[in-house]
């Protein structure tokens, strides 16, 4: 009789999406996670999805250490990858950036497609966070055709919604909507909640984007509904900002702040320096339409400290011409 996996429950519950369950698995775990890194790397992927990124880089770290004292370069690969989304939730996007080159060296050396996928995918996000737009497509579009030869419908609905995103602020208001549906269709697909919320977030934010407000706000109401189920802190942050920015639109300042704070205080209980940078700017606009000119300068030193540190230049000067600057 083959012997028991230890970690059969705690890939289960990957497998089905929960992860809130599986990081209380694995602070219940015992030693058995100490022993086996790969466990690590699978606590440390969940830890992520529900906002605990202090924790999340403990046990990435620890099993990066385990994965390098064995020389497993498959490892190391796949926990390089997981810190450069750690560092990138952080703000940290230098060591997010050097973190996804190794992660994509290491792939490309094992000729792994799929992680090679997963991290030209992250390696755009950084592009399009710096303004480089045409970059982060070209990777964007090369991570899409991998996962489309992989089957990975899951890592086609992110990379979807990345397209949706980087054409949104490129003003490609047809090829967003393209994007976001496809997306919308993968991640229904794939079934799980933190993501259907994720690219159904992101389809409002394009609707709102092309002044559809009363459809921006339906798409918004249905993912955050899915956020809360899949208790989910960043997904329910983000519909709060962008709540409040449906509000700002329809000329309900007071609404709009109050969105902004609650979606503010849900990005720095998970450290999501972006969410944290996007609700102090909306806060910031919310505060100057209602003439509230102390919050407003406290507020908009939030926002350009992180937009700042993260390097996203182009938010940065949008932002300042929102003020009227």
């Amino acid at each position: 009789m083959l012997p028991t996996d230890p970690l059969t429950p705690l890939r289960a519950l990957m497998d089905e999406g929960r992860f809130r369950d599986a990081v209380d698995w694995r602070r219940n775990a015992g030693p058995v996670l100490v022993e086996r890194p790969e466990g690590m790397l699978l606590s440390a992927t969940a830890a992520l999805r529900t906002g605990e990124v202090a924790l999340s880089r403990s046990d990435a770290v620890a099993a990066l250490e385990a994965f390098e004292a064995r020389a497993d370069r498959d490892g190391r690969m796949r926990c390089h990858n997981l810190l450069g989304a750690i560092s990138f939730e952080a703000g940290e996007i230098e060591r997010a950036h050097n973190a996804f080159a190794a992660a994509l060296a290491l792939a490309q050396d094992l000729d792994d497609a799929l992680v090679m996928a997963r991290t030209s995918n992250n390696l755009a996000s950084v592009a399009h966070l710096e303004g480089r737009g045409e970059e982060a497509l070209g990777l964007y579009r090369s991570a899409l055709l991998a996962y489309q030869r992989l089957g990975d419908r899951r890592g086609m609905a992110e990379t979807h919604h990345n397209l949706a995103v980087t054409f949104r602020d490129m003003g490609a208001w047809s090829d967003a909507l393209d994007a976001s549906r496809e997306a919308v269709r993968h991640a229904d697909l794939v079934g799980e909640t933190w993501l259907q919320s994720l690219v159904i977030a992101g389809k409002a934010e394009v609707h709102l984007a092309m002044g559809d407000v009363e459809l921006a706000s339906r798409e918004v109401e249905r993912a955050a509904r899915l956020a809360e189920q899949a208790s989910d802190p960043v997904g329910r942050g983000e519909t709060h900002r962008l709540r409040g920015r449906i509000a700002l639109a329809s000329e309900l300042p007071a609404i709009a702040l109050a969105q902004a704070e609650q979606g503010l205080v849900l990005a720095r209980s998970v450290g999501s320096a972006l969410l944290e940078g996007e609700c102090a700017a909306l806060a910031a606009l919310a505060c100057r339409a209602l003439g509230q000119t102390e919050a407003l300068a406290r507020y908009r030193q939030v926002a350009e400290r992180q937009f700042s540190g993260l390097g996203a230049i182009a938010m940065l000067a949008d932002f300042r011409s929102r003020l009227g600057e």
